[in-house]
């Protein structure tokens, strides 16, 4: 934090000087108390003193000319803000090793629960899309502000949900790119502030070389953060006997560090909730330094009306 005109901060001397004499007060009245030899007859004609109480309204007085004094420096602050035309791509898989049961109910059910509370926690401006790969890729709801629609096209993924088996990395981070490239008159040319979340338990086995779509997404400047999902014991059921189905986080690391993007494991739902949460505390934000001086000038406020409260019922006399 700084201060845009820190010597205003010299007025917090003022605020010492009255705590200071505050205490120099109660300190002579204690001693005058003390003179009163008659301890007995104090007792009678002196009302009982409020204890801790008398001191309250007096620190909190001190405490709200503090916050103003610092209000009034202007203090300043990193804060993170929303970017304009921010659009967020969330990628999932569909292949058929999603329906491995290593993690409850199997992997793409806890993706799909996972991928609800991502969306929903994203601000409310974001525009964000939804595609579904496996063998290929398909836009599943195209970059929307509408949370309605996207929340019911992540309850519709299904596993084989785009007609092919496989896992096309390269074409679900090529498909994310084009429908980001489709959010306004602008987008083809002058790309939005984007990122694409891109989740999958294996590597690429079907469709465009991952390396090959990276480059083109770093090209627009979209980064890519990936999920590698999944347990090393994962198995599904096929033709009467079992797969096994190991998550593979080779590809996804590749193409999260060419894009700029990160790279994230996730063994549980736990996990997955955690990386989505990890995510979304940073996708589309950019850190702008803003005048916070309101923080300190409306807490000052609030211990105004606490002091004037304790002074009323407490100390107030009834004629």
């Amino acid at each position: 934090m700084s201060f845009e005109s820190p010597i205003r901060l010299w007025l917090l001397l003022g605020v010492a000087l009255l705590a200071a004499g505050y205490l120099v007060m109660q300190r002579r009245r204690s001693r005058y108390a003390v003179r009163f030899t008659n301890l007995r007859l104090l007792d009678r004609v002196a009302p009982k003193r409020p204890g801790w109480r008398r001191h309250v309204p007096a620190s909190l007085f001190l405490a709200m000319m503090a916050l103003l004094v610092v209000g009034f420096a202007r203090p300043t602050d990193e804060v993170k803000v929303p970017r304009e035309r921010a659009t967020v791509v969330v990628a999932v898989d569909v292949s058929m090793s999603m329906l491995a049961t290593d993690v409850s109910p199997d992997r793409l059910g806890a993706a799909k629960e996972a991928a609800l509370e991502f969306v929903d926690g994203l601000p409310e401006e974001f525009n964000v899309g939804l595609v579904a790969f496996a063998g290929d890729a398909s836009v599943y709801v195209a970059p929307t502000t509408d949370r309605a629609a996207l929340d019911a096209g992540i309850d519709r993924l299904d596993q084989g949900g785009t007609g092919r088996q496989g896992t096309a990395i390269g074409d679900a981070m090529t498909t994310a790119l084009q429908s980001i490239q489709t959010v306004d008159a602008e987008a083809a040319e002058d790309t939005p502030p984007a990122r694409v979340v891109l989740l999958s338990d294996g590597a690429n086995t079907a469709g465009r070389d991952p390396g090959e779509a990276s480059a083109d997404l770093v090209a627009a400047g979209v980064p890519v953060d990936t999920i590698a999902f999944g347990t090393a014991s994962g198995v599904i059921q096929g033709g009467g006997r079992s797969l096994s189905v190991p998550v593979d986080g080779e590809t996804l690391q590749a193409v999260a560090q060419e894009t700029g993007g990160g790279y994230h494991e996730a063994a549980s739902n736990d996990e997955l909730r955690a990386v989505y949460e990890d995510i979304g505390s940073s996708v589309g934000f950019t850190t702008e330094r803003q005048d916070v001086s309101a923080r300190f000038i409306g807490l000052g406020l609030i211990l105004a009306l606490l002091a004037a409260a304790a002074s009323m019922f407490w100390f107030a006399r009834i004629p």
